[in-house]
């Protein structure tokens, strides 16, 4: 889907450019004048400005807020492998409960991750019908009977105690992670916002191609600068999609995570 995005971009670009040339050969003499030109020069000027502005803000938010997503991803697979150790130290009562948390732990791989092999995990849920964004019925119903075990564990002495304490913990902060995730999947630029950017590079590039000597310099030149912009369109456009595309968050500390369960 995002390269279809990144074809549509260089597609629509590449016809805006085209079409200005073809414009600019079918224009008359007197409507090529200086004065004429030197104002479509000052006005592709200022949409220059205002794209590039737009376009620099535009790919910082959507990096930033891809890394936020990948750590937050990384912290919260930590999160669940300390949890599991703590109820490893809680004694061999909790071993149901750290079963159900390694169901949780492949099948959120299994549903996050679709292209990718799903872990062996005896019990896992069915993913096919689970949401791959946002939150999932199964899955929070999984992770809901983990935190009724721990709330329910009588520890038998005191060291016990403070172990079950530092358990119901640890799951206070994983559920605070699991909610950051999944806040995370959630693209933040809305799709008519990345429309109007792309109306406003058309006009740019439909006046490049008023203005562009005819000469096949210069139409290399112009190509360079239609693939340059469409792909920093389709770098943003791919960023907004944290668990897709090529620049996709991997399922590496998911599945270390799981691990670390399963030693």
């Amino acid at each position: 889907m995002e390269f279809l995005y990144g074809l549509a971009f260089l597609v629509l670009f590449s016809l805006s450019a085209i079409a200005g040339m073809i414009l600019r050969v079918r224009l008359h003499e007197d409507q090529l004048s200086k004065e004429n030109m030197d104002a479509l020069a000052l006005v592709t000027g200022l949409l220059v400005t205002f794209a590039a502005l737009v376009l620099g803000l535009q790919l910082s938010t959507a990096k930033s807020t891809f890394d936020a997503a990948d750590k937050d991803r990384s912290v919260y697979a930590s999160k669940l492998a300390r949890l599991d150790q703590c109820l490893r130290d809680l004694g061999p009562t909790m071993e149901p409960t750290r079963i159900r948390l390694r169901q949780y732990t492949a099948a959120v791989i299994a549903s996050t991750w679709r292209r990718e092999p799903a872990p062996l995990v005896p019990g896992t849920p069915d993913t096919r019908g689970m949401a791959i964004t946002g939150e999932d019925a199964t899955l929070s119903a999984l992770m809901n009977e983990i935190g009724l075990a721990i709330d329910t564990e009588a520890p038998s002495d005191a060291s016990h105690a403070n172990i079950a304490a530092r358990c119901r913990a640890d799951f206070a902060l994983v559920q605070e992670s699991r909610w950051a995730v999944i806040e995370d999947a959630i693209g933040t630029s809305p799709d008519w916002f990345s429309g109007i950017l792309s109306f406003w590079l058309v006009l740019v590039f439909l006046s490049f191609g008023l203005q562009i000597p005819r000469r096949l310099l210069g139409a290399v030149v112009l190509g360079i600068g239609v693939v340059a912009i469409a792909s920093v369109m389709f770098a943003i456009v791919d960023l907004e999609i944290p668990y897709g595309g090529v620049f996709g968050i991997t399922s590496t500390a998911m599945r270390d995570a799981l691990a670390d369960m399963n030693r």
